[in-house]
């Protein structure tokens, strides 16, 4: 079976870490980008009224998603990156799990943070996906230099 990287990057950060673990990995790669790409203003966090933050503040936000998911019954590991918001994923990783197929697929969290840890950013998607094999991959501050599996 094969592995897949699917990552959402709001700045490039996230894409290049993406980038790098799909190279050391072995793995296919897909962004996973929302319908309406988000702004420099849409990111400030520091802003209540912001984009980022109106979704965070909202635990029922699911930005569409730009692309449709490719078919994921080839995968039998799938890795999901991010940057952390708020602590946790952006919403549209959200968008993105509840609309693939990721039973019996091993799901591998890794993110980008200028601060937050990873570790309640993955328990957060466990509590919300009990029914999914989630773990944890790593923070990826630096280059990617192994796979995470």
């Amino acid at each position: 079976m094969k592995k897949l990287v699917a990552y959402f990057s709001a700045s490039g950060v996230t894409r290049k870490a993406a980038e790098e673990l799909a190279a050391v990995a072995k793995a296919d790669i897909y962004a996973i980008e929302p319908d309406v790409p988000y702004t420099r203003e849409d990111l400030d966090w520091r802003n209540k009224k912001s984009r980022s933050s109106l979704e965070m503040q909202d635990e029922t936000s699911r930005p569409k998603l730009h692309a449709s998911i490719p078919d994921l019954s080839e995968y039998d590991t799938i890795y999901i990156g991010f940057p952390i918001w708020w602590g946790i994923a952006p919403r549209v990783i959200n968008t993105f799990i509840e609309n693939s197929d990721l039973h019996d697929k091993d799901v591998i969290v890794f993110a980008t943070s200028g601060g937050s840890g990873l570790e309640y950013a993955v328990n957060d998607l466990k509590k919300r996906y009990a029914n999914l094999k989630i773990r944890s991959g790593k923070l990826v501050k630096g280059k990617v230099k192994e796979d995470m599996a």
